[in-house]
């Protein structure tokens, strides 16, 4: 079945509704997809309720923004039980306020006078955490930058308003998913910036905290890296799973793409068999 299990909408960072994935995946002959907004399940339902009406399948998922130390190590999950796995995103919706008025703070001591109302209210449902994206957008309304991207080079990746405060690790989220009965995995490892040979010791590690597959193919994976990958997971036992990273039509990524078949033990394993 050709699958894309990486997609975001407007619950988190990217600007589509979880009706227009559908009908996006449709037209790209996509027959099972999974709405994985950063740190919320908040736009699932709908994503199922669509994807039921058309025809096509949706695994229940989510990307919980984990971080090792100051490195982005994102981290899929899908299958979870929402009641187990409840105070855990809880936990994250509740530091992601923490987090704003860290960088709130960082922001206005560089001039970028803004405040937390201002990325609060960017959001498009009150029941989602805050993410760096309503912060970029507030900022960007304000003047102080000429696009979203900007914003994050010249103040997250720099580091002028960079904050941890409440990011969970690898581990604690392998651990939080693997609890909830859900299938982890390591999002799109070609962009983790670190070597190699350390990636693929955390990655080693991390199976003992529960992780369960690797997003082998992936939109800025080169064919190098997806036969890399590839080995890694079968080779740690790994589940191999694929996802476009698509947030907005027309914005280079394109659901559907790489295309990828999702294997019979995969689709068990989502309980979609």
């Amino acid at each position: 079945m050709t699958a894309d299990l990486h997609i975001h909408t407007r619950y988190s960072d990217g600007g589509l509704t979880p009706e227009e994935v559908v009908n996006s995946a449709i037209s790209g002959g996509v027959g099972l997809i999974s709405v994985t907004d950063h740190d919320t399940m908040e736009g699932v339902d709908a994503a199922v309720c669509a994807a039921e009406k058309n025809g096509i399948k949706c695994a229940e998922g989510v990307e919980i923004s984990a971080y090792d130390g100051d490195v982005k190590f994102h981290t899929l999950g899908y299958g979870v039980n929402r009641e187990k796995f409840k105070p855990f995103l809880d936990g994250l919706f509740k530091s992601s306020f923490l987090r704003l008025e860290d960088t709130v703070f960082k922001l206005n001591k560089v001039g970028v006078k803004i405040t937390a109302e201002d990325a609060v209210n960017e959001r498009f449902s009150s029941a989602t955490p805050v993410h760096g994206m309503h912060i970029a957008r507030a900022v960007l309304k304000k003047g102080y930058v000429k696009s979203v991207a900007e914003f994050f080079i010249k103040y997250i990746d720099s580091g002028a308003a960079f904050s941890l405060i409440g990011r969970p690790s690898p581990e604690e989220t392998c651990e939080a998913i693997s609890y909830a009965g859900g299938l982890a995995v390591v999002a799109h490892p070609g962009r983790i910036k670190t070597s190699a040979t350390e990636l693929e010791k955390r990655i080693k590690g991390l199976v003992f905290a529960g992780l369960g597959g690797i997003e082998v193919y992936y939109t800025t994976h080169t064919k190098e890296q997806t036969a890399y990958y590839k080995n890694l997971a079968n080779s740690l036992g790994l589940l191999s799973t694929g996802g476009s990273d698509t947030h907005v039509l027309g914005g280079g990524r394109v659901i559907g793409q790489p295309r990828f078949t999702a294997c019979e033990l995969l689709l068990k394993r989502l309980n979609l068999d």
